[in-house]
């Protein structure tokens, strides 16, 4: 009987020490905690093995009291393994060199570094302006030298899990990558309203400037991202600046009490688009600080993706943005569309949510809101997502504004990617994906009986063949492609150069779902922190792409030396391709715009 018991032990212990050990090996990778832990928690699995081994024939306290050790400290280790908070930095290395020079700008002076090889200034955490909760952005000046060595801390936002963070990624990569570094947060504050500066390392003056908008949700997200970090911009001689804006209910909350109180205070009488106004008074300040940074204020343009773009197209339509900027480059999102699928809502649904928020706070009054903490505030179950037409940043729906022939810019770049809904659209229905059974009726929950069966019949072979990827691709063009459709002809419609591409160059991380091509356009692939995922082929869409993007910055036409063509967009039925192909692209979607377009025009007429 004790053979039989050491054999069972000898079996199923290490069995089960290896199954533990493996789970806790894969959880710290995703919980990108301090390493130490990791560490210590390696030393408790060698010494729970070896304590196992040695008491497994003591008594049954022992032994109890050796699992009890063991499963108390791993307890421990897990719930300290969660990221620091940190004030992130600006540079990419170690002990950047600091420039001699202050820049003086309007509102106080900045002290920044070059970047590693000299060819670029770089000043972040600049504060363009001071933000009073659910007030107009106001002028903030310093008397202090501030250390552009680091970002500002990024906007009041829900923390997410790094665990489900890191679980996306694996699902991205279609593989596990283990990185055991510490992968800390930003700091946070409702005070951060903060721009960054790249600039080539050069005194000329009258640089072209590019003003770049993260995306997010209008609810996540930071101007220091490595995607979009400037410095491979200025190599190319614009100046990139990088802006952050509030964002969830401290950018686009919405009460009619505060449109009295902004009526009295400024005499415009404005709620529930701080977040965008501001992104206005970053072109302000800009404009104002334009000479000080060596840049024309003649030459301006504005780009962002997902959340940025429709933000960049909102300040397209804005009276208040008229002549603050030139161009606009959108990747991913638009508002330019009759009814647009998300990041815009009605005055009346946003009151709504305003309401609720007040209830969930036991709050009577703004001012009793206004008391409550921003890290309690900032969990409500209620999401702020959207902009509104509020009457003072908008005052008109965007649509209108190009119908009546009222847009700011003066060309446009602009486009999306193959996959852009799949990282919404595979959540959603985790535990039921679809197939050829119940395409049919999601198609009719999104598009009602009449559209979602014509949209059906359009799609039933594809269906037939791949029912996930079928409804995949009508919901990414749903959602993100046709609103680009409709921008790209309305701007053409006003006699706009209009510049249209499809992102179609798979990796092996992002690819083309939703914000793949980022790392390209502002070439940051070797900042991405996913080198494996790339190829030579990579490297040479990322410089294709960068210089297209400067060319436009500079000139508004992507075209240059060296380039392949990039025509004018004509309304013919043609996109540029960017992927392993780079060239003219038939869009396969024209039959699907027209059914979507019936369908808006139902939902109109239905409110």
């Amino acid at each position: 009987m004790k053979k039989k018991r050491h054999l069972l032990f000898w079996i199923l212990f290490p069995i089960g020490w290896s199954i533990i050990t493996a789970l806790l090996v894969f959880y710290f990778d995703l919980a990108n905690g301090p390493i130490v832990f990791f560490i210590l928690e390696l030393v408790l699995l060698v010494a729970f093995f070896i304590a196992r081994v040695l008491f497994r024939d003591r008594k049954i306290l022992i032994r109890l009291l050796t699992w009890v050790s063991f499963i108390a400290l791993t307890v421990a280790f897990v719930s300290l393994s969660t990221p620091t908070t940190v004030r992130k930095s600006a540079a990419y290395y170690s002990n950047p060199e600091v420039i001699n020079e202050v820049l003086e700008l309007n509102e106080g002076k900045v002290k920044g570094f070059y970047n590693q090889d000299k060819t670029v200034r770089v000043y972040a955490g600049i504060p363009y302006a001071r933000a009073e909760r659910w007030k107009l952005p106001q002028t903030y000046t310093w008397d202090n030298v501030i250390d552009g060595r680091y970002f500002g801390p990024r906007s009041m936002q829900p923390i997410s899990s790094s665990v489900t963070n890191t679980l996306v990624d694996i699902y991205s990569e279609k593989g596990w990558h283990p990185n055991y570094q510490m992968q800390p947060l930003q700091e946070m504050s409702e005070d951060s309203l903060y721009l960054n500066i790249w600039r080539p390392n050069t005194d000329q003056t009258n640089l072209p400037i590019l003003v770049y908008i993260h995306g997010g949700s209008l609810t996540t997200g930071a101007s220091s991202y490595e995607n979009y970090n400037g410095e491979s911009m200025a190599k190319t001689g614009v100046i990139m600046i990088t802006i952050q804006y509030r964002l969830n209910i401290f950018g686009y909350f919405a009460h009619p009490d505060l449109k009295v109180e902004s009526l009295a205070e400024t005499g415009n009488a404005t709620t529930g688009n701080y977040g965008l106004l501001d992104q206005i008074f970053a072109l302000k300040w800009i404009n104002d600080n334009a000479d000080n940074i060596g840049g024309d204020k003649n030459n301006i343009t504005i780009a962002g993706e997902s959340a940025g773009s429709s933000s960049v197209s909102a300040i397209c339509a804005s009276p208040l943005a008229k002549n603050l900027f030139k161009r606009a480059i959108g990747e991913s999102s638009s508002l330019i569309v009759k009814h647009a699928p998300h990041t815009y809502r009605s005055m009346d649904e946003a009151y709504q949510v305003s309401r609720n928020i007040m209830k969930e706070f036991n709050c009577k009054t703004i001012d009793e809101l206004r008391k409550v903490p921003a890290e309690k505030l900032v969990n409500t179950k209620y999401k702020n997502p959207s902009m509104m037409l509020d009457g003072y940043a908008l005052t008109k729906d965007p649509y209108q504004v190009y119908l009546d022939g009222e847009n700011n810019e003066e060309a446009l770049l602009n486009g999306y990617n193959v996959k852009e809904a799949d990282a919404f659209v595979v959540p959603t229905f985790l535990f039921s994906p679809t197939n050829k059974s119940n395409a049919k009726g999601r198609l009719i929950d999104y598009f009602g009986s009449e559209y979602g069966q014509k949209i059906y019949d359009l799609y039933k072979d594809k269906i037939e063949e791949n029912a996930f990827e079928a409804f995949n691709e009508i919901i990414s063009v749903y959602w993100f492609i046709q609103p680009h459709h409709s921008w790209s002809n309305m701007a053409k419609n006003n006699n706009i150069p209009v510049y249209r591409y499809q992102f179609t160059k798979e990796n092996g991380y992002h690819g083309t779902y939703h914000s793949g091509e980022m790392p390209y356009c502002y070439g940051n692939l070797k900042l991405s922190g996913k080198t494996f995922a790339y190829d030579e082929s990579d490297y040479k869409l990322e410089k294709t792409m960068l210089t297209y993007w400067s060319n436009f910055a500079k000139t508004g036409n992507p075209n240059g030396e060296g380039l392949p063509t990039w025509d004018e967009y004509t309304s013919n039925g043609q996109v540029m391709e960017l992927g392993e192909h780079v060239g003219p692209f038939e869009d396969k979607y024209l039959a699907l715009y027209d059914l979507i377009d019936g369908y808006i025009d139902k939902q109109i007429a239905s409110m």
